[in-house]
């Protein structure tokens, strides 16, 4: 029985649907959302002898959202470090860890500084002798518009194996269709062959996903929601069917939900548990094949010309 046939059974017992949301971890269960601090999961994990194929989160960015408590730069790195440190103790020899950031930002109005977090928290994970494969740039269309610097459109994902060679990579499943499918080799000894893989292209590191704004589907009551199909990515591509992935700060679920669309266990951990129980309904919902998502490899949306949306209002051609 796979991952989601197990769930498929929570999906219509209450009582079982009641333990999805845990204090405990154990191994035997296809998703654990932990009701308490991400530690403490960690440490069970742990301490059960389970290791994670995939940890990827988006931790708290310390720019006082109503889930955290906003804490000088020193004192969030300090934090930062205390979970990266219990992540890379559950981590699998070919595992790999996902850290999604944006920024940290200091002042208001014209003295703002911006501190890019994955290069603050850099120096932490090499100190775990971590080896940095990718930095991959997530762009997105839309975010708070600025006026007195350039609006940010871009947040990182720092994705860190622990060993340099022997890992979990499988480009197959995440390959994006060819830009030019009948480029041919003009040169050497196949000249006149199709020069490109007919599965499609690596996708890159810099991957242009909308963000999950008011009218995302996907959108929830979390206040800080990253799109499904972000996770999609790494969990086709750094795991394999039945592997663990483990979202320290699992908020809204994002993370478990994509890992049990592709047949795998999941974990996480939340200290509000109405946020555990908006990831509950969307991991039981990906179970059943009801979870709406925007699909990985859609385009992104060009606007309509006819949409009054995309028309020079009248008040400003005045």
């Amino acid at each position: 029985m796979n991952i989601r046939e197990q769930l498929k059974l929570f999906a219509f017992e209450e009582e079982k649907q009641a333990s999805v949301i845990a204090s405990e971890y154990s191994p035997s269960a296809p998703v654990t959302l932990f009701h308490g601090d991400r530690l403490d999961l960690l440490a069970q994990i742990k301490k059960s002898g389970d290791k994670a194929e995939l940890i990827v989160t988006s931790p708290p960015y310390n720019i006082g959202k109503e889930y955290e408590a906003t804490k000088s730069l020193d004192e969030y790195i300090e934090d930062q470090k205390k979970t990266i440190a219990a992540s890379v103790e559950i981590l699998s020899d070919t595992g790999s860890i996902c850290w999604q950031v944006g920024h940290y930002i200091e002042g208001s109005g014209k003295t703002k500084e911006a501190f890019p977090l994955d290069l603050v928290l850099y120096p932490v994970f090499k100190s775990f002798g971590l080896k940095l494969k990718n930095r991959i740039m997530w762009y997105f269309g839309h975010g708070l518009h600025e006026n007195v610097r350039f609006s940010g459109r871009h947040e990182t994902i720092l994705w860190f194996t622990k060993d340099v060679n022997n890992y979990t990579f499988n480009l197959d499943p995440i390959r994006i269709p060819q830009k030019y499918p009948g480029k041919r080799h003009y040169r050497g000894n196949r000249v006149g062959e199709i020069s490109g893989n007919p599965m499609g292209k690596n996708p890159t590191d810099v991957w242009d996903m909308p963000n999950v704004k008011s009218n995302h589907i996907e959108k929830t009551d979390h206040p800080c929601q990253f799109p499904v199909a972000l996770v999609e990515r790494l969990v086709l591509s750094l795991t394999n069917e039945g592997d663990l992935v483990v979202d320290p700060y699992l908020g809204a679920g994002t993370a478990a939900a994509a890992a049990v669309l592709h047949n795998r266990r999941a974990a996480g951990a939340d200290i509000f548990y109405e946020y555990l129980e908006i990831a509950k309904e969307r991991v039981i919902k990906a179970s059943l094949g009801e979870l709406k998502t925007r699909p990985l490899d859609k385009p992104v949306y060009e606007p309509n010309g006819n949409s009054k949306l995309t028309q020079i209002p009248e008040e400003w051609k005045k």
